[in-house]
């Protein structure tokens, strides 16, 4: 039907009315059709408002490490639409992805499907063709009513949950934690990496039920220095090397990705050294990516308070600078203010960057929320674009500044792409 997997992309973002429509009948209906409900041996879904990508990361790296083939499905991408797709550590090919795409549009037969419903459906195609041990699904939005959430998973994953997507999901911790439980499975085992976990999700586990693997109940970690250990009853494994991403933030993220592991040991019998070598190896573009030089660039796809206040927290561990200047694009529906308010303390200059997506902010729209937040007080730059901002920010800082840019998965991209 198309030539090119960009025709393939282009014809899909006009097919729906709205980028985002919740609901697993669409998905449910295809996925049958395609006989898609089992993608690999042993399936793994995570959700979750912050951590998914490391955890998937590092557990794609680690069963990798372990010999096992590995597929994982993630979202958004920021460098190519391939990276959503990977087998064994590479991106799917054009030609693979393209495939899918005309299996699931035969199968659809007029039924509509959003952008990601069809990615969803044929990263499960290609999945299923490749037979792998083990298939990794990113939640895409939520985990109730994603269209990932059509697999039944082996073992969930739920990771730190903070507040976004409150047009979708609620306006509390507590009712999001609800959307994300969605991806349990009665009598299939689950774990929750985030340490305070709400009351609500502890009792739907119980009422499903299924057995939730909770940080600082069943299992634990202890941050050594140079090393790290983790342990669950009687098992136990020290000097673990620290993820190969930054922040302290990722000894929770690897923690539950090691119950993980021991929960389908049966399944995936995975060593210490996997493991090991595993953790090592994670690699994760756009997660406080840092590019050296006599003026520090730091990368952090980091969109919501919870994620910012992490994102700065490992700020924290590095070396000074001189000047630091924020490059900022954000979504609409974001809490742009209290990112700002974040921020503000460690601004010496503002860039601020329209995002040119559906629902993405104007420079205008971030400019008067950083009124609302800093008042007069320093101005800010606007540009139409991150890649503006970005060179406009080079050429105003001088060696021994930094610049960061966040807020957006789309800001991260386009400064990558441009760069490269």
């Amino acid at each position: 039907m198309n030539d090119s997997l960009k025709d393939w992309l282009a014809w899909q973002e006009s097919l729906h009315v709205v980028d985002i429509e919740l609901g697993l009948d669409r998905c449910n209906e295809i996925a049958q059709t395609l006989q898609l409900t089992r993608p690999a041996k042993t399936v793994v879904t995570v959700a979750g408002t912050n951590g998914k990508g490391s955890s998937v990361a590092m557990l794609e790296s680690i069963w990798r490490a372990a010999g096992y083939t590995v597929g994982t499905y993630t979202s958004p991408h920021l460098l190519a639409y391939n990276e959503r797709i990977r087998l064994n550590g590479e991106p799917a090919t054009d030609a693979d992805i393209c495939a899918a795409f005309e299996q699931v549009e035969h199968a659809r037969d007029g039924r509509p499907l959003t952008y990601f419903e069809f990615g969803t459906l044929a990263a499960l195609t290609i999945f299923s063709e490749a037979m792998l041990d083990v298939a990794i699904l990113e939640v895409g939005l939520g985990g109730r009513l994603d269209a990932v959430n059509i697999i039944d998973a082996d073992v969930s994953l739920i990771t730190a949950i903070g507040i976004d997507h409150v047009e979708f999901l609620g306006t509390t911790r507590s009712a999001i934690s609800l959307e994300k439980a969605g991806i349990m499975r009665p009598g299939k085992p689950a774990v929750c990496s985030d340490i305070d976990v709400p009351q609500s999700l502890r009792k739907y586990s119980q009422e499903l039920p299924t057995k939730l693997e909770i940080l600082g109940d069943t299992y634990r970690f202890s941050d050594d220095g140079e090393t790290w250990s983790w342990w669950s009853g009687d098992a136990q494994i020290v000097n673990l090397p620290k993820p190969n991403l930054f922040g302290d933030h990722q000894l929770a993220n690897a923690a539950g990705v090691l119950k993980i592991v021991a929960l389908l040991q049966r399944q995936l019998p995975t060593g210490d050294g996997d493991i090991a070598r595993g953790l090592h190896n994670t690699k994760l573009l756009g997660r406080f990516q840092v590019i050296p030089g006599d003026i520090e660039i730091i990368l952090d796809v980091a969109h919501n308070v919870q994620a910012v206040e992490i994102f700065l927290r490992t700020l924290q561990l590095r070396e000074p600078r001189k000047r630091t200047h924020v490059i900022l694009g954000m979504m609409r529906v974001k809490d742009r203010e209290g990112v700002m308010r974040l921020l503000a303390p460690i601004a010496d200059s503002w860039h601020l960057a329209s995002v040119n997506a559906p629902r993405g902010a104007s420079n205008k729209e971030l400019q008067e929320s950083l009124t609302r937040v800093i008042g007069k007080r320093g101005k800010a730059r606007l540009h139409d674009s991150a890649a503006a901002a970005y060179t406009a920010a080079k050429s105003s800082a001088q060696a021994g500044d930094r610049i960061i840019a966040l807020g957006s998965f789309l800001v991260v991209s386009e400064i990558l792409n441009f760069v490269q």
